[in-house]
């Protein structure tokens, strides 16, 4: 559930001349593997339970991750920043996956990610009791936005499952209050050794959860259910992290977080198309108001602040 936060560092400028491969495939990775990501979560589901699969598959790639960086001579956290991405970890590895793996079991894929798309107005939200005010375009995008959401949760596919609504509503507000607290209060570790930290501590949580809440996997798992809790880590915690990472450092800030508003509708048309859900016409209209709210963030940010998963 990547989203947008204020930068570790500038992005370039956006007059850079004309991308090179490596951005586009970075791009692309952003766009089409975080958009499938949420139909994977679905397809796991069927043989791992919600706080089970994120919880095994954040601690499997924060292993991974820190091995990787200590290889490199990255050093280990501090305690301060370890106590840091245990309470960041909890909030939005947590919380916000946990919760999003949640609602998923109720509430098809593509609506669940059109939901997640109110993160960033959540954050700017959230940003006023640090005494950051919004202008009037980025008040008009939060407006819009959340007039979106309030169009989305009267569609057929919330209103079929209130419980999974109430599951995704607390993923977003857990989601967004770590990013802040991570970006104001709480700093990781430097670089991709915060991310490992934060994905272990998370994967810790998540699995504390799945004990207390009794859950076990459906044995044996169905081979679709292992392909795509493989596909979670491979590809969407690992790869297309780095590729994020990349994109970060090489592309203007704008277009390192069109993911943003490109990735609910690639995940709509995932689950319409593969899994056959079902998305109205209305509920397609709440996701073009939602997206343009988003959407006046980023022209805002163009040139200024980066966006960091």
């Amino acid at each position: 559930m990547p989203t947008l936060t204020s930068p570790a560092h500038a992005a370039p400028s956006a007059g850079h001349p004309g991308l090179p491969l490596l951005l586009w495939l970075c791009l692309a990775a952003t766009w089409v593997v975080w958009g499938s990501t949420y139909l994977a979560i679905k397809y796991a589901l069927i043989s791992f339970p919600p706080f089970l699969q994120m919880g095994s598959r954040f601690l499997f790639a924060g292993v991974l991750l820190a091995a990787w960086m200590r290889w490199r001579g990255a050093p280990w956290p501090s305690l301060a920043q370890w106590r840091n991405a245990f309470v960041v970890g909890a909030l939005m590895l947590g919380g916000g996956m946990g919760g999003t793996a949640n609602a998923e079991v109720s509430i098809g894929s593509g609506l669940v990610v059109a939901f997640i798309a109110v993160i960033p107005l959540l954050i700017a939200l959230l940003n006023l009791v640090w005494g950051v005010k919004p202008s009037r375009l980025e008040a008009a995008g939060i407006a819009l936005g959340l007039v979106g959401v309030l169009m989305l949760t009267q569609g057929s596919g919330f209103r079929s499952s209130p419980e999974g609504l109430v599951a995704i509503c607390i993923a977003c507000v857990c989601w967004s209050l770590g990013s802040v607290l991570s970006q104001r209060r709480l700093p990781l570790a430097p670089g991709a050794m915060g991310f490992a930290s934060e994905m272990l501590c998370g994967g810790v949580v998540l699995m504390g959860l799945a004990a207390v809440s009794g859950e076990t996997t459906n044995w044996p798992p169905q081979p679709e259910a292992v392909a795509a809790w493989v596909y979670l880590v491979v590809f969407g915690s690992l790869i297309a992290f780095n590729a994020y990472m990349v994109l970060l450092a090489e592309a203007p800030a704008a277009l390192a977080a069109s993911y943003t508003f490109v990735n609910p509708v690639i995940a709509m048309l995932l689950g319409v198309w593969i899994a056959h859900e079902t998305v109205t016409r209305f509920e397609w209209y709440a996701v073009g108001v939602v997206l343009a709210g988003v959407l006046l963030l980023l022209f805002k940010r163009r040139g200024g602040a980066t966006p960091q998963a």
